[in-house]
């Protein structure tokens, strides 16, 4: 495939004889892999987190178009005039970390600030909050990607009745919000909490051991579409971000029944699990292995950096995993699925996009670390960058979940 301009300046795309041209909108640019498929000795990337430009393009270029096409089929993703606009920006403090969830009712997003981080000041001694913003407040820019004037949004403080501690994730569930805390030191372990949406949030917890024995950092949670169960990671970075005591179970993905109070492992064998999703029909179930990064420890290449998928069997079982994708740079952190199937992660450069068959589609490029984000139904997307609050538009809808149960 090539390049060509049309008389108008616009870019069109075309492939092979018989394909059709697509136009590249203003805010994206295509990605052609055959261009660093050899590098020879330019190849000096070693550690997994450092961001790759590829030859021919800079920092800078590869920002200005955010929209990064590797295959035809972000097309129909991004649609013909995709947005992305910079809502607040921070600084230094990762207030925009995790826990992002979507609330239909008032069109408001939730999220939380990052939990361990020394930015932040949180942790051991001080708990991240819980923040939200109501997108009826946000009007995109369509000319750039950054707005002006970052904070044209307010970033407003949500306090949970009682609080929830050290927050990381989060989703719809019975027209109330799960979020899962990573516990703070020995005494206040990690949880499941129920909270409602709305002022003064009230606040009840679901589960916070398993037969007597405490988590070691709930990481992520998810429902099952087609029973309502909830599943969940435990992971270890509440210990190397020294704010948890040493492991006291193995890093395992849960399923939690509240109905019956039932609580099993479903899933074992990971360095770090993280980020977990089902897929919009429920017969597969994703989950990411962060085992790169390792707190306080630093990076480990020879460490996973994926996302395992497994098939659900009907008694919410899992078999089969099998290597789904492997990220780079930085690991996949949270993943959410739009209505079509491919799955969407957040990484160190942004959020990626797989189609169902694992192949990385196209990038929305922030040209840094993105733990998170979420769909706000048809074409909206928050993007959670740390120090960095976007909003972006496009085509594609997000499969919303917990909407059943």
């Amino acid at each position: 495939m090539r390049l060509v301009t049309c008389l108008s300046g616009a870019l069109l795309l075309t492939g092979v004889a018989g394909q059709s041209s697509r136009t590249v909108p203003p805010l994206a640019q295509v990605i052609d892999q055959k261009r660093f498929n050899t590098l020879g000795n330019r190849s000096a990337i070693t550690d997994g987190n450092s961001q790759f430009i590829p030859p021919g393009y800079t920092a800078e270029s590869l920002f200005a178009k955010p929209f990064h096409i590797y295959d035809d089929e972000f097309y129909d993703i991004i649609g013909p005039n995709p947005t992305l606009t910079l809502l607040n920006s921070t600084g230094t403090n990762p207030r925009f970390h995790e826990a992002p969830v979507w609330y239909p009712a008032t069109d408001e997003v939730f999220f939380s600030q990052n939990a361990g981080a020394k930015a932040a000041g949180t942790g051991l001694t001080r708990s991240a909050v819980i923040q939200k913003i109501s997108l009826a407040e946000v009007t995109p820019n369509i000319t750039a990607q950054r707005t002006a004037t970052p904070g044209q949004v307010r970033v407003e403080y949500v306090l949970p009745n009682p609080n929830i501690i050290n927050p990381n994730g989060g989703t719809n569930y019975r027209n109330r919000i799960l979020f899962v805390g990573e516990g703070q030191g020995p005494n206040t372990p990690p949880a499941i909490y129920l909270m409602h949406p709305y002022s003064p949030y009230n606040t009840s917890i679901l589960l916070d051991n398993f037969f007597g024995r405490q988590f070691n950092s709930i990481n992520d949670i998810t429902i099952n579409p087609r029973s309502g169960e909830i599943y969940f990671t435990d992971t270890t970075y509440g210990y190397v971000q020294d704010f948890r005591p040493p492991p006291g179970l193995p890093k395992q993905v849960y399923r939690f029944n509240e109905s019956t109070g039932a609580v099993a492992v479903v899933a074992d064998g990971f360095n770090m699990p993280n980020g977990i999703a089902f897929s919009p029909n429920g017969q597969h179930l994703y989950v990411t292995d962060t085992g790169l990064i390792q707190g306080y420890f630093g990076f480990n290449t020879s460490f996973p950096s994926t996302i395992y998928r497994y098939d659900v069997q009907a008694d919410g079982t899992l078999e089969n995993r099998k290597t789904f994708a492997f990220v780079s740079p930085g690991v996949p952190d949270g993943i959410h699925f739009d209505t079509r199937g491919n799955l969407y992660a957040g990484c160190g450069d942004g959020v990626q996009v797989y189609n169902p068959s694992g192949k990385l589609i196209g990038k929305i490029h922030v040209g840094g670390t993105a733990a998170n984000f979420q769909f706000a139904g048809k074409g909206r997307m928050v993007i959670l960058a740390e120090t960095e609050l976007y909003y972006a538009t496009l085509a594609a809808e997000g499969a919303f979940p917990g909407t059943l149960y």
